[in-house]
């Protein structure tokens, strides 16, 4: 009876490295949840530790098992992401993001140059730098890719990489952490005030803009309503229309205004002087107090044949007599017009009487029971997809060998693109928020088991004989570009205090000192 179990234990076959692996993962897991000190934790990471031990004291995985583990973990991780970020990934270029998407990308290449520094100055592997990089600044998908390349490149494996990466990984956690609370102290930042700071510019920062204005404007007598878009030459949405007389009525593309009616017009910030054009903005209360049947409503898109149309297309306004003014997508709101591409778990706003409205919401479907169930096939789909662009040799000038984007690399730009333009394409690719973060959670355990597995023969003994030397580097690729990056931020960018940690913890991929920069704010 004993015997099996040892023999399961200790053995080499496909049980035993389920076994080993599931339990590394497990363990790894508990101590994230309980270790803690002063409210910060390694997470995750533990994992990669409790793969580094179970592989120290003998336990190892069939290498088919390994490689198969690390690399569809990774793939699944990233696949998640990419879908998460796909729809607002284009638009995050706008409204201010792109510079802080250049900020980013400066942290990124700031700490590139300091390893790269490192290993002229001190002689260290290049292999190795490259895995106290990504331990340095946290980022576990760049230690996969490093661990891809170099085996596409030279044919085996490097488990130096990963020792780098799990060397240098726990002071590249607390280092982030500690960078926040210095440049708390460096520019004497009293959080009252940032917060007061955040709150005033929250209205500037809005995607869309309500307006109620008083049609004075002589050239606006007789014209329809989708003519008022020409006339200002921009986008908007008329949601609701007060006539003289305080009848109020939701519009249609071909009602006819005239001077003197009040209409409440949707449209994207920026764009308020263009709408005054059309006369004077009143005061919202008046819009709306004579009659009171109108209702507003969120109703969600849960219909599958709707995933990929056109609001135009739908005639909603014609057959249904209301108007939808706003939608909101992964976290931002759009603007409802006639072009704009509906996505499976589409939040609407509805504005009209209160039985039409209920029909829109039984014609859109508004059941979130119908979004639990998982689109199986354009997951798996996607993933075929990634692996085959990943796989494609680009040859490069200066390169002997052919240049591939990696198995994760084309997983993640297919995730991307997916999420952005699926529905274009009427591809359901929507996934609840719990689904997803349990495909992300299940790929990165998968991946920390298996690099920890892979290092763990040669951890002990590297750090030994002298890789205790690879922690201090690594705090300096950890703090000198966040210290770069927080003096321009704030000096140059004129950043708040939330921004710019939130900022450092997204460029260093960085969950804990995501949580950390959370905590030190009572607003969203």
């Amino acid at each position: 009876m004993e015997n099996w179990f040892i023999s399961l234990l200790t053995g080499n076959g496909i049980a035993h490295s389920i076994l080993v692996l599931t339990l590394a993962i497990a363990s790894g897991v508990f101590l994230g949840n309980k270790l803690k000190i002063k409210g910060v934790t390694l997470g995750v990471t533990w994992i990669l530790f409790c793969g580094i031990a179970f592989a120290h004291f003998g336990m190892q995985l069939d290498p088919q098992v390994e490689q198969f583990a690390k690399d569809f973990g990774l793939i699944l991780f990233v696949y998640s992401i990419g879908l998460q970020v796909g729809p607002s990934f284009f638009s995050s270029f706008g409204k201010g993001g792109l510079k802080l998407n250049l900020l980013a990308t400066f942290i990124v290449f700031a700490g590139c140059v300091t390893a790269f520094l490192i290993h002229i100055l001190s002689g260290v592997d290049i292999a190795t730098m490259t895995g106290v990089l990504f331990g340095a600044v946290t980022n576990t998908p760049g230690l996969g890719a490093a661990q891809q390349a170099y085996t596409d490149l030279r044919g085996v494996a490097n488990p130096d990489i990963a020792s780098g990466y799990a060397m240098a990984y726990p002071l590249g956690v607390v280092g982030i952490i500690a960078v926040m609370m210095l440049i708390r102290w460096i520019f004497k930042i009293r959080m009252d005030k940032e917060e007061e700071r955040v709150e005033s510019e929250k209205d500037i920062q809005k995607d869309i803009e309500f307006l109620n204005i008083k049609l004075n404007n002589p050239q606006v007598e007789g014209l329809r309503i989708k003519d008022l878009g020409h006339l200002c030459n921009m986008d908007l949405v008329v949601s609701r229309l007060m006539r003289q007389n305080g009848e109020e009525e939701v519009p249609d593309v071909e009602t006819v205004l005239h001077c003197g009616d009040t209409v409440r017009i949707v449209t994207d910030t920026g764009h308020e002087k263009s709408v005054l054009l059309l006369g004077e903005q009143t005061q919202l209360t008046e819009v709306g107090k004579q009659n009171m049947h109108l209702v507003s409503k969120h109703i969600v898109v849960t219909r599958s044949a709707l995933n990929g149309k056109r609001i135009g297309e739908l005639n909603i306004r014609a057959i249904y007599h209301v108007s939808i003014t706003r939608i909101r997508r992964a976290g931002i709101e759009l603007l409802a017009t006639k072009d704009l591409y509906l996505q499976l778990g589409d939040r609407l706003t509805v504005v009209g009487e209160e039985k039409d409205v209920e029909k829109v919401a039984n014609y859109m479907g508004n059941s979130t029971k119908r979004l639990d169930a998982p689109n199986l096939a354009a997951i798996f789909c996607g993933i075929a997809l990634g692996v085959i662009l990943g796989m494609i040799p680009i040859a490069l000038p200066g390169l002997s060998q052919a240049f591939k984007l990696g198995m994760a690399g084309g997983t993640l730009i297919v995730a991307i693109l997916l999420g952005h333009f699926g529905p274009k394409m009427h591809i359901v690719t929507y996934t609840t928020s719990s689904a997803n973060l349990m495909i992300r959670e299940i790929g990165i355990a998968l991946f920390l088991a298996a690099v920890g597995f892979g290092a763990g023969k040669s951890f002990i003994p590297t750090l030994l004989s002298g890789g205790y030397v690879w922690i201090g580097y690594g705090v300096l690729i950890t703090i000198v570009p966040l210290l770069l990056a927080a003096l321009i931020g704030r000096y140059w960018l004129k950043l708040d205090y939330f921004t710019l940690t939130g900022l450092m913890a997204g460029s260093m991929t960085d969950p804990p000192a995501l949580a950390y920069a959370t905590s030190q704010t009572t607003s969203n």
